[in-house]
């Protein structure tokens, strides 16, 4: 079967849910300009899994115009009825680096009760660079939820600013040895000297691939 403009079209306005979702799949194998044009009908479908996938092709097509995208983004992510749709617009507006979008993403994390879009939030946060993800994320680090506070972790290495390093060093001796990988992770990322005298302890983690991070890091500095 060719896949066409046609072909997609007819599929993505199709009354069959199917239909759509294989419709948004060869949308994958059209031109960027022409499968931007065609997802935005979709972005807000009466389907939850409609919208999702719609929405999860924007990190990409919004590229065409990210202003635009911008717009379609912002308004899933204030006023869509599925916490995975919001979570896959944050992550979205952040993997375009759409910063115009940060209050927004600050304003959803504030006031969502969804730990799932608070977890997208915080782990797109790192990606989108934005140095006002900092206050943020020490915020996301005071979390009882370890999924929130790992992703804090591996935000504040991708963020790159070594204010960072002094809230990340309780954790080395964290029971979660997942959680101490991150840490060495960021901690690598980060550098200075007391990344380094953080590094050196994780480097004798009695978890390998822990100790093998922190030893990497040492190494190549």
């Amino acid at each position: 079967m060719t896949i066409t403009r046609e072909s997609v079209q007819a599929l993505l306005s199709s009354e069959e849910y199917s239909d759509r979702i294989r419709g948004l799949n060869h949308l994958r194998q059209l031109d960027q300009t022409t499968g931007f044009e065609l997802i935005q009908p979709l972005i807000t479908d009466s389907q939850a899994r409609v919208r999702y996938a719609a929405v999860s092709q924007l990190d990409h097509l919004g590229t065409v115009d990210p202003a635009a995208a911008l717009v379609l983004l912002r308004d899933r992510l204030q006023h869509d009825s599925e916490a995975d749709v919001q979570a896959a617009a944050a992550d979205a507006i952040a993997a375009l680096k759409l910063t115009d979008g940060f209050d927004d993403l600050k304003q959803a994390y504030e006031t969502t009760t969804e730990w799932l879009l608070q977890f997208s939030i915080v782990a797109a946060l790192g990606e989108m660079g934005d140095p006002r993800g900092f206050d943020l994320l020490v915020d996301a680090l005071k979390s009882d939820q370890s999924l929130l506070y790992t992703a804090a972790i591996s935000a504040f290495g991708e963020l790159g600013d070594r204010r960072a390093v002094p809230l990340l060093l309780p954790f080395q001796s964290d029971d979660d040895w997942q959680v101490r990988y991150r840490i060495a992770q960021s901690l690598n990322r980060l550098g200075g000297d007391e990344a380094k005298t953080a590094l050196a302890h994780l480097a004798q983690d009695s978890v390998e691939v822990v100790a093998n991070e922190a030893q990497r890091g040492i190494a190549a500095d």
